[in-house]
């Protein structure tokens, strides 16, 4: 038996897998427009990762959050989803893990409905999908489905990881810089998704 046959490999969406950059942005920008309320959308794309209210509490009262995040999320899947591409290595990544005999889950804190969209549009299909999980909470998922990679750009994903004893595998393709990444605690810091096949290729649990 191939020695990951066993193994579970969890990624982060946005910034890992995704360039959800464009799309995020085109949603904020309609989102100010519905709303009356100035919203800067170019800020706003340069820190993705955590969960939306986190994002909106920055431009609406604390009182309208939750009301707003439900009128983006309605929004999201006809603006954001087509405007949001694949990010360099995506799909390679998640094929040597399966080549390997491996696992794929995404485990996000984007709203998993919306998390699934993206990755049909773009004919990414990891074995599970869990949405709504921010930094330590991802560790719940990572944990239940035995994962023992988590491949993320953010230190919220490094925290994630190591809440779940997980290897942490972070690609310095989001708001955070290799630097930080690895102060955070990362094992691994990768440029980006491409050299994952071939880090893949040499790892063995």
């Amino acid at each position: 038996m191939s020695p990951m046959a066993s193994l579970t490999v969890g990624f982060d969406l946005d910034m890992t897998l995704i360039d959800s950059r464009p799309g995020i942005r085109a949603c904020y920008v309609a989102l100010a427009e519905r709303t009356g309320t100035y919203i800067d959308a170019d800020l706003a794309i340069t820190r993705l990762g955590p969960p939306l209210a986190e994002e909106l509490v920055n431009w609406f009262p604390a009182e309208r959050v939750a009301a707003v995040a439900d009128l983006y999320r309605e929004m999201y899947p006809s603006i954001a989803i087509a405007a949001t591409p694949a990010m360099e290595g995506a799909r390679e990544a998640m094929a040597a893990v399966r080549a390997a005999g491996g696992r794929t889950m995404v485990v996000t804190a984007k709203y998993e409905p919306n998390a699934k969209l993206h990755l049909a549009h773009l004919g990414i299909e990891p074995d599970v999908v869990v949405g709504d999980l921010w930094a330590e909470q991802k560790a719940q998922a990572l944990r239940e489905y035995g994962a023992g990679v988590y491949v993320g750009d953010h230190t919220g994903d490094v925290r994630g990881a190591r809440t779940a004893g997980a290897l942490s595998v972070a690609v310095a393709t989001g708001p955070c810089p290799a630097d930080e990444l690895r102060a955070a605690g990362a094992d691994v810091v990768l440029d980006d998704l491409s050299a994952f096949p071939s880090w893949l290729a040499d790892y063995r649990p």
